[in-house]
């Protein structure tokens, strides 16, 4: 009997294990299409509530192996949309749902949103009114990898302009409505990566973003944020993929011109047991990116582990970083003995040979890592959290020359350091001879031991920061129309900045006490650091190894924020409002010893804004908002490198005042965006370097800083966008944009001498009608997709840039002022670029093979992209990359 019932029970098991086996075997095939009834290749296929997950092959076709007997199956396209579809498995045998078609408005950008979601703040198809523009992952890796920078792939959108890329690998500068890095606020998946200390971005360090990001949305003007961020031209945001819930992986090798060469790796295991793990790793190197001196090396890595214990809580934890170093160059004159005229547009005055290798006086190096814990609670149906807790740790800085000239400091092109005898250390092609200066150096500096004023070295300037941060928001749903936001927002940031030895030239020793604190004693040092950026994390020099300035700036920052938001089919509105504080301290080791006061400034915004629905296809919206900004640590202190004290008078919060509109159509075939702005930006605070500058007494000055305050500006245009689907085989999108950005009002100036920290003149200016330059104000863009076969596809790109003015030299702007002159700012020539590329695809046995070829500024076009203080960038010529990218 007991035999009997075991031989019962076992069966019984054995049925059970038998049919969950059957199931894990099953198998679901079938067909995506588009509305046209043509197949969409690359479309992701779920199975709800498991790891399952496929994508459609170039045919659109899918074949799916699931343990659930039954089930929802969800297929996603970024373009087509998303449909859901019951399904109930037979055993032994496969289930064909046949054709599918999907013919929506495309998924949205919050739907890539895998974890983070209350503290990504996108905008979702005019519920949040604001100007938008958005990228997805395909087109990010198409076009944006490998030798191209990463803000070039938003120059497709309107008012997006990316200059300096001549710079060097991540020197690139990124103006949105002719506001610059500074004013717009970059977010990485809800947390701020501005720079603290002055809100600069440095795209180097996040040389690894195009390898991770799922989309990157450009929100024009006030944008949807909830945070108290710099968003006077708008804001970013860029999504990078969490833990992937597909297993798979892939590899890439890309080549470029001047021997770039870029290899990647990545590999999701999929959700197995509730956990996910996700690696991607990337080496890349070349000898120059396109003119001479900018060679350059680095790697990136991304880790994401993923965590879902059910269906309340959602964990991921990521680190990620892209140490690299690359060689820098600089704006120079176009005529002259040393200038382009002389050298080409490819020189570098830079860069040259040191014992038979390629060495630079600028290069960068740095290394950034990023940790990043978020947190989904999905506390009720109407009500959930959403947390998320980063760090960073910057360590690097940047190489240049220090050493023989009548000022310790020069400016940014090393021929100041020699004066008059600059011509002899230049070859006839304008190679800097470092060979030359090396042996000028072992002969004519007594026993090696160096000084200003007695040989020259480079040294590194290092900039390393510390940084942490908490964003949390929770949301309640009071109904299906009405909801609220309310969060905390929390930054400690500390920046050190020093420079320490890098190379002594022949030298054996270097003696520094320039503007030293005297009960310091002298300072005599001979140890050098490599400008590595993974030494970098840990070899740094101790406090009695630096040189020139030494000292740290600490800044802690709490914010709190709140929306409402009403929306119904056609109809919403929100209000939104932060108010924060910022507080500002310096401690210094070289001059000025110890902490300063703390100052603490409270800054606050309030916008608003309402989207109407006239029908399915039209749709109106306005938005506006008011700033009260803390200014920059940099601008609160007079001379923050030697000095505790501040600015005289008092540098007050920057104030900001926001008007939008905009009109929507959008159908099936043809989706167009008409928008209207105002931007007035009051009480801006700005400063720039000069030289040899004659003071109104007659004295002359080699190095001086012009202070600005009470600066006004006032931006306004329109904005046209359109995205047309001609057929199914053919898409034609583009943008035309004319805006008026001059400055406003009345402003007064001082010139500080930069030796005594003394000002040596002051007065006012009136800068009404000035134009606001580096970024151009007419913009045109046209770009296309063909689909020549459904394997095989090309895309072009034009954009025409126009109105283009240069920089405001404050110099000349105060020597206007003193004679009685009208100043205005240099036109500079409009010019158009033309970028292409073509996508093959293929199969490898059941593998994906991706080959894509890109091809920019495709007939080698000569112009000037950027002009500062110093001179003048040219753009790059002709460049180009190639890939082949395998999917397992």
């Amino acid at each position: 009997m007991r035999l009997n019932v075991s031989k019962g029970l076992l069966s019984g098991l054995l049925m059970v294990v038998f049919a969950s086996f059957a199931f894990s075997q099953a198998v679901i095939t079938g067909n995506v299409v588009d509305g046209d009834s043509f197949p969409i290749s690359g479309a992701q296929v779920n199975v709800l509530g498991t790891a399952s997950s496929v994508n459609t092959q170039t045919d659109g076709s899918f074949s799916i192996t699931t343990e659930a007997g039954e089930g929802i199956l969800e297929i996603l396209d970024i373009s087509n949309g998303s449909q859901q579809v019951s399904f109930t498995g037979v055993d032994g045998e496969t289930l064909n749902l046949g054709t599918i078609a999907l013919s929506g408005e495309g998924v949205s950008l919050g739907s890539m949103v895998v974890v983070g979601k209350g503290v990504i703040d996108l905008e979702e198809d005019r519920k949040t009114p604001v100007a938008v523009s958005t990228v997805f992952r395909e087109e990010i890796l198409d076009k944006a990898q490998g030798n191209v920078e990463f803000p070039e792939i938003l120059e497709n959108t309107p008012n997006v302009y990316v200059s300096n890329q001549a710079g060097g690998f991540g020197d690139s500068q990124m103006y949105l409505r002719g506001f610059d890095q500074t004013n717009t606020a970059f977010l990485l998946n809800g947390q701020p990566i501005n720079g603290m200390e002055d809100g600069r971005m440095y795209w180097s360090n996040w040389s690894g973003i195009t390898d991770i990001a799922n989309a990157v949305q450009v929100q024009r003007g006030l944008g949807s944020s909830k945070l108290a961020i710099s968003s006077v031209g708008g804001t970013v945001n860029i999504v990078t993929k969490a833990t992937d819930k597909k297993q798979g992986g892939y590899v890439q090798g890309l080549v470029g011109n001047d021997s770039y060469f870029k290899g990647s790796v990545g590999y999701n295991t999929g959700l197995v047991d509730k956990w996910a793990f996700s690696i991607a790793l990337s080496h890349w190197q070349a000898h120059r990116k396109y003119a001479k001196g900018t060679y350059g090396n680095g790697q990136s890595y991304f880790m994401s582990v993923g965590f879902k214990p059910n269906d309340t809580h959602n964990f991921n934890f990521l680190v990620t970083g892209a140490p690299q170093l690359h060689g820098q160059n600089f704006s120079k004159n176009m005529t002259g003995a040393r200038s382009y005229e002389t050298y080409g547009t490819k020189w570098n005055s830079n860069f040259g040979f040191l014992n038979g290798e390629q060495f630079s006086w600028r290069q960068n190096y740095y290394h950034k890592p990023i940790l990043n814990l978020n947190w989904d609670f999905d506390i009720s149906d109407k009500s959930y959290l959403s947390t998320v807790l980063y760090a960073s740790f910057g360590r690097g800085g940047g190489t240049g020359p220090a050493g023989n000239s009548s000022r310790p400091y020069g400016s940014y092109a090393p021929i100041d350091y020699f004066r008059d005898g600059a011509d002899q250390y230049y070859t006839e092609s304008g190679d800097f001879n470092f060979d030359l200066l090396q042996q000028n150096n072992i002969n004519n500096v007594e026993n090696g031991a160096g000084s200003f004023g007695n040989g020259i070295i480079r040294r590194s300037s290092v900039n390393n920061h510390n940084w942490y941060g908490l964003v949390s928001n929770f949301n309640h749903d009071f109904s299906d129309e009405l909801s609220l936001n309310v969060g905390f927002d929390g930054r400690m940031y500390k920046g050190t900045h020093f420079q320490q030895l890098n190379d002594l030239l022949g030298l054996t020793s270097w003696n520094d006490d320039f503007r030293r604190d005297e009960s310091l004693g002298g300072n005599v040092v001979s140890a050098t650091y490599e400008a590595n950026p993974w030494a970098a994390l840990f070899n740094y020099a101790d406090e009695d190894e630096r040189i020139s300035y030494d000292y740290s700036e600490k800044i802690n920052y709490i914010g709190g924020f709140g929306q409402l938001e009403y929306a119904t089919e056609r109809f919403s509105t929100f209000f939104q409002g932060a108010v924060s504080t910022q507080s500002y301290q310096r401690e210094g080791r070289w001059a000025d010893l110890g902490e300063s006061d703390k100052v603490n400034k409270v800054g606050y915004n309030v916008k608003g804004g309402a989207s109407v629905s006239i029908n399915d296809e039209n749709k109106l919206f306005a938005n506006a908002g008011y700033y009260s900004r803390q200014p920059f640590l940099d601008n609160i202190f007079d001379n923050v490198r030697y000095s505790s004290d501040f600015v005289d008078p008092e540098v007050d919060n920057e104030l900001i005042t926001g008007f939008e509109a905009g009109y929507q159509y959008q159908t099936n075939k043809l989706k167009v965006n008409l928008n209207a702005y105002y931007s007035k930006w009051d009480n801006r605070f700005f400063q720039a370097g000069g030289q040899e500058y004659t003071a109104s007494n007659g004295n002359l000055y080699s190095r001086v800083q012009f202070l600005y305050t009470e600066v006004g500006q006032l931006h306004k245009g329109l904005e046209l966008d359109f995205d047309a689907k001609v057929n199914r085989n053919f898409n034609v999108r583009g943008y035309v944009t004319y805006g008026d950005w001059n400055y406003d009002g009345t402003t007064p100036f001082k010139v500080r001498e930069e030796d005594q920290n003394q000002t040596v003149d002051s007065g006012e200016v009136d800068l009404t009608g000035v134009k606001v330059g580096e970024a151009p104000q007419v913009t045109a863009g046209f770009g296309t997709k063909w689909n020549i076969t459904r394997n095989f596809s090309w895309d072009a790109d034009l954009n025409i840039y126009g109105k283009f003015f240069g920089f405001v030299d404050v110099e000349d702007l105060v020597e206007a002022v003193r004679k009685g002159e009208e100043y205005q700012v240099e036109k500079i020539d409009d010019y158009a670029l033309i970028n292409t590329g073509l996508t093959y695809k293929f199969k490898f046995g059941n593998q994906d093979i991706k080959l894509r070829g890109n091809v920019r500024n495709l007939f080698n076009h000569n112009y000037i992209s950027q002009q500062d203080s110093y001179g003048y960038y040219f753009g790059n010529g002709r460049t180009w990359n190639a890939s082949v990218t395998y999917n397992f």
